[in-house]
């Protein structure tokens, strides 16, 4: 124990003195004449094109909502999935009496449905509003203006952000990673390690090994859980009041520098936190089990 405590010491050290490191870099390096000019160039976002809405919708907030409510559960059952090694209960479906799963990886696999389902209607809402637009590059200048916003996060000078407007460019690609990239991989992998899949169809598990699905879905995951780590810090630095303002109570403006005051988001945000907070918890076989019963049969062995 004591040597995984003096590791651990030494790995954040070392981690606190290579993020020194990379800050004074950073700050050196834009001060140099020419990347002076690459930031004025480049000031870390593009305009969206004409017609672009403006401010959060209710739905997108709705959205947001469920979407953390059901990553955070899929994650921890996910979790629990990979490292259970006896199942407390299991679960056999009305209309296939020879499948048997863990009531873990049925909680799993019926949170993954809701979240698809909600994921279906939100990029319908997305493309229908034309909320698109903030999300999804139209332009290559996207890119410089991404290194841009790096840089400037990493030099601890953070640009001005004002997502009520405009994404800058760092969030853009990676709210487009996440919607386009890293959910529908995590889509294909699951329905291919599910019971979904035509077990029985050699020419399919051919073509789409189970063995490439495992080798991707867990690796997605932690690329959500380091998404979402990164995503909430970043909130709460960058105006947490104004911030959940926008993502929680659809209220902001267009001005960047203004702060919303008002505490609705922030009260919004909490209940929702106690939500989450209730269904980890409950997320037992003792509540899930009922749940279970209406879809199934549930058993110890």
């Amino acid at each position: 124990m004591k040597q995984w405590v003096g590791a651990g010491i030494l790995v954040g050290f070392a981690l606190l003195v290579l993020a020194t490191m990379a800050v004074l870099f950073t700050r050196w390096l834009v001060s140099v004449p020419f990347m002076r000019d690459f930031l004025e160039t480049y000031p870390g976002e593009y305009e969206l094109p004409e017609g672009a809405p403006v401010g959060f919708p209710a739905w997108l907030n709705w959205q947001h909502f469920l979407n953390v409510f059901l990553m955070v559960l899929i994650i921890r059952s996910g979790l629990q999935v990979r490292f259970q090694k006896r199942p407390d209960a299991f679960w056999t479906p009305r209309w296939n009496k020879d499948r048997k799963i863990s009531l873990t990886i049925w909680f799993h696999q019926s949170l993954d449905i809701l979240w698809l389902v909600n994921g279906v209607i939100f990029v319908i809402l997305l493309f229908a509003s034309g909320q698109w637009m903030r999300i999804v590059p139209t332009s290559w200048e996207v890119f410089p203006n991404a290194l841009s916003a790096v840089l400037q996060y990493v030099s601890l000078d953070w640009p001005t952000e004002n997502g009520w407007v405009n994404y800058n460019s760092i969030q853009q690609l990676t709210y487009f990673l996440v919607v386009f990239v890293a959910a529908p991989l995590a889509a294909a992998t699951g329905v291919r390690m599910s019971g979904i899949w035509p077990k029985n169809s050699p020419r399919l598990n051919a073509l789409y090994p189970v063995e490439w699905a495992r080798a991707v879905h867990f690796p997605t995951m932690i690329f959500f859980v380091l998404f979402i780590v990164i995503h909430v810090t970043l909130v709460f630095a960058t105006g947490a009041l104004r911030n959940l303002n926008h993502m929680y109570a659809a209220q902001g403006s267009t001005d960047p520098t203004a702060l919303a005051e008002n505490w609705t988001g922030f009260w919004i945000f909490s209940a929702s936190m106690l939500l989450i907070v209730g269904a980890w918890i409950a997320a037992r076989p003792l509540v899930l089990a009922p749940i279970a019963r209406l879809f199934g049969t549930v058993s110890s062995r």
